[in-house]
């Protein structure tokens, strides 16, 4: 009794004593397990999170003050480093050993129907292969490319972890060496209910509690060891990117070095906007800092606008991939204002104060998450480098037949990109494809146009191909 009464002394300033109604039922390691959780909880931040959850930032003044960012255009004459140079520079880092990759695995697969990280997603278009195989297999061939390992992170969640560890376990890591590959655990905060603020109960012994989002990277990836470890490597800076884009370039070395000739400490891709309403963050400069706009915040009279070559001056669509300064990285893990957590309205299962379980059918909880894009504006040098969407960007969001605005998140419109691309490399080395034929290149076959026409040119290629083929 002297732990429950210690427990509700704890929880009684915050009116979270209903977190205790089932504590007599319980046995006793549930209690000391669940009693680890609540020991677990900020409870003021909670307070103080949900007070403020209308706290609005005002949008139109800070687009009113928007301007384009420094930015590295595609095809322009005008960008203040050449290709050429931003491509040596990026291979350097290479070889030197100073390059990471981080891949964000979080989530599972749910929207597609699929009850498994979703970084265990079958996408090739042949062989189907998974968003880890792809990424991993990327990750090698651009290590074969500089003779040099690069160490590859994946950040999971609660309830993707260990699942993902035994995949990569089964799988042997996909050729990765063991000492290349770091896997961590991003936090978690508490689901409170929308009407006054009440943390939900999951089970008579269980909070409902949810990823901190995204953002949540920069925490665990210090809590884990990982960043200090990478940064004893040598490691200087940490590619980026999220799972369900099989399209990610990973080190491509005219974006690194881009980054590392303009002394950036966080540079980001980007995509041309075709519309005002595409589903994608806004970058734009503020007071000479970088912030994402959401696109759902973004007023129409200011997405609407154009410059007076008719295109769009709001036009920087955030794709997820960026290059961060582990220094900076570090600093920022002592910064606890660098990462704001936002608000999400949803419907979140739980069970109320009898024990029954209650299934909403209107959101009724908020979810508190970090967006790792907040950290732009704390960065020196920030810059965007553009990027070609076909090339570049196919997520993978929503079944096969979904209702979608996106005529590319689909498993099967993503399949029909990968392949399209594996086509499009083919004929430009003069191998003629049959039409309705589906084509999957390996990266550890030919990572680049040019790699698989030597391959094509060993005759490791047949200048027919007339069936669904993988190499």
């Amino acid at each position: 009794m002297n732990q429950k009464h210690s427990l509700l002394s704890r929880l009684a300033p915050f009116g979270q004593k209903h977190l205790l109604a089932h504590w007599d039922a319980l046995a006793d390691s549930q209690r000391q397990e669940f009693a680890a959780q609540i020991d677990g909880i900020n409870f003021a931040q909670l307070a103080t999170l949900y007070t403020n959850r209308d706290h609005l930032i005002d949008v139109v003044a800070m687009v009113e003050r928007a301007q384009e960012p420094p930015a590295y255009r595609l095809d322009s004459d005008a960008n203040a480093i050449s290709r050429s140079d931003a491509i040596q520079a990026g291979r350097d880092a290479l070889a030197a050993g100073k390059v990471a990759v981080l891949v964000v695995a979080g989530g599972q697969g749910t929207r597609l129907g699929f009850d498994h990280p979703k970084g265990m997603f079958p996408i090739g278009p042949v062989g189907n292969t998974t968003l880890f195989q792809m990424h991993i297999e990327k990750t090698i061939a651009r290590g074969r490319q500089c003779n040099r390992s690069i160490p590859f992170c994946v950040m999971t969640s609660p309830t993707t972890h260990d699942e993902t560890v035994g995949f990569f376990a089964k799988h042997k890591r996909f050729g990765l060496a063991e000492s290349d590959l770091l896997i961590f655990c991003q936090g978690t905060m508490p689901s409170v209910s929308l009407a006054d603020g009440k943390v939900l109960l999951a089970a008579p012994d269980q909070i409902a509690m949810s990823p901190d989002g995204h953002g949540g990277m920069l925490a665990a990836f210090q809590l884990s060891g990982c960043l200090d470890q990478l940064r004893e490597r040598g490691i200087e800076m940490l590619f980026y990117f999220q799972v369900d884009n099989p399209l990610v370039d990973i080190a491509n070395e005219e974006f690194l070095g881009y980054h590392i000739l303009s002394r950036s400490e966080l540079t980001s891709q980007v995509v041309r906007k075709q519309t005002p309403q595409d589903r994608v963050g806004n970058i734009v400069s503020i007071d000479g800092r970088l912030h994402v706009i959401e696109y759902s915040d973004l007023p129409d009279e200011f997405a609407t606008r154009r410059k007076p070559d008719s295109t769009l001056a709001i036009w920087a669509g955030s794709i997820a991939v960026h290059i961060m300064e582990l220094d900076f990285l570090k600093r920022q893990t002592e910064n606890k204002s660098s990462l704001p957590f936002h608000i999400a309205k949803k419907k979140v299962p739980y069970i109320d104060t009898n024990g029954n379980p209650v299934a909403p059918q209107e959101p009724n909880a908020i979810k508190f998450e970090r967006f790792i894009f907040d950290l732009l504006p704390a960065a020196d040098n920030a810059i965007v480098v553009e990027v070609d969407s076909r090339y570049h960007f196919a997520p993978l969001k929503n079944a096969n037949g979904s209702p979608t605005d996106s005529p590319a998140d689909s498993p099967e419109s993503v399949r029909k990109q990968l392949s399209d691309i594996s086509i499009e490399w083919l004929t430009l080395t003069g191998v003629r494809v049959a039409p309705n034929v589906r084509v999957e290149i390996s990266p550890l076959f030919a990572n680049t146009p040019e790699a698989l026409a030597e391959r094509v040119n060993q005759g490791l290629v047949p200048r027919d191909i007339d069936r669904n083929t993988r190499f």
